[in-house]
């Protein structure tokens, strides 16, 4: 409930609280979105599936999924195709997904990226979000060719969504530009509606490019300048979405040491995501950093009320989609947890 006199939100029980959430950013956050991310550099598929059921049973409102072709190191493990999840997915739940995110530039041409994308929409009865990104060399890098700078990967990703878009219209399409080529191609299973496309961008070219081309926008950092940059500037939308990670476990140190030893590679400052090619490299240069770094920048454990405040940067943020993932092994536990607390905490405060 909310204290008539401070304006502050106090937890009902035994000892009530006040928190750090004022009126004003309560307000600012009504009717966000609270959905689950599905990693599939961590999960196998049947775990992935059992997420996905489990995450529409205690009331998350969609799904966000990952696309790679490798995982970030070897201690994760896994790399289960998008496309073959998603359509898993639809059989055992009704919530949305979005794609978090795919690249349709090198590794994917856009035109099966449309075909695929175009199915996922069916079979989601039109609840689907084509998230897409310019990709890293880790998944892209896989046939051999250089990989491109970002200045070239932007400009690949804005052909690649002129060439979506022409496939999602069901006519029959040729096309000759200065990265793909299409000679007659159609495709015939399409959603009544063509898909939202959302757009990553952790930078302002990337932001900027997202407001010209797509119709909302993902980021993994609570950065309001960037959000609204991306709305200032948003010329088909102004919908953002975000996503995060979480350690669930008995205690605070044993989540850390889940964190650390899967996601280690998080810490990883600069363009290093995007350059570094293989596993191996990602392990190497995450020697770097710190079991304190990580104890630093996660939520790990089972304090609900520590899940809840994680929430709160990206909700001051302005973004109208959060999702969390778990990391470790007892996504079963968190997902509970969030049924029964952290989900109920953050709607009350946000509506």
């Amino acid at each position: 409930m909310v204290s008539p006199h401070t304006g502050k939100w106090m937890d009902a029980g035994n000892d009530a609280k006040v928190t750090s959430w004022t009126t004003s950013e309560m307000e600012g956050a009504a009717m966000v979105k609270f959905g689950y991310f599905l990693s599939t550099e961590e999960y196998a598929p049947g775990a992935l599936v059992e997420q996905a059921a489990m995450a529409q049973e205690v009331g998350f409102d969609a799904l966000e999924i990952s696309d790679h072709f490798h995982p970030w190191n070897s201690a994760q493990g896994q790399s289960p195709f998008v496309w073959s999840m998603i359509g898993a997915i639809s059989q055992v739940c009704t919530l949305p997904v979005t794609t978090a995110v795919v690249c349709p530039t090198t590794r994917l041409n856009p035109a099966i990226v449309a075909q695929a994308a175009a199915t996922s929409a069916v079979l989601l009865d039109g609840k689907f979000t084509l998230g897409i990104g310019s990709g890293e060399a880790l998944n892209e890098h896989i046939y051999g060719q250089a990989w491109p700078t970002a200045e070239v990967r932007l400009e690949m990703l804005e052909e690649a969504v002129e060439v979506i878009r022409l496939l999602w219209s069901g006519e029959c399409v040729s096309h000759r530009g200065r990265n793909y080529t299409l000679d007659n191609a159609q495709i015939y299973t399409l959603p009544q509606t063509p898909p939202p496309i959302f757009m990553s961008g952790f930078g302002p070219n990337a932001t900027d490019l997202a407001a010209r081309i797509a119709d909302g926008y993902i980021n993994t950092s609570p950065d309001k300048d960037l959000v609204e940059r991306y709305r200032a500037k948003a010329q088909q939308g102004g919908r953002a979405q975000a996503g995060f990670k979480v350690a669930y476990a008995q205690t605070g140190e044993e989540g850390v040491a889940h964190a650390h030893r899967l996601w280690a590679t998080s810490g990883l400052p600069g363009e290093l995501a995007q350059v570094l090619p293989t596993p191996a490299h990602f392990e190497q240069a995450s020697s770097l950093v710190t079991t304190d770094m990580t104890a630093a920048s996660v939520v790990a454990g089972p304090d609900p009320d520590q899940h809840v405040e994680a929430f709160q940067p990206y909700l001051e943020a302005g973004f109208d989609e959060i999702y969390v993932g778990n990391m470790g092994p007892h996504y079963r536990e968190m997902i509970r947890m969030y049924g029964e607390q952290v989900l109920p905490a953050l709607r009350a405060r946000t509506t």
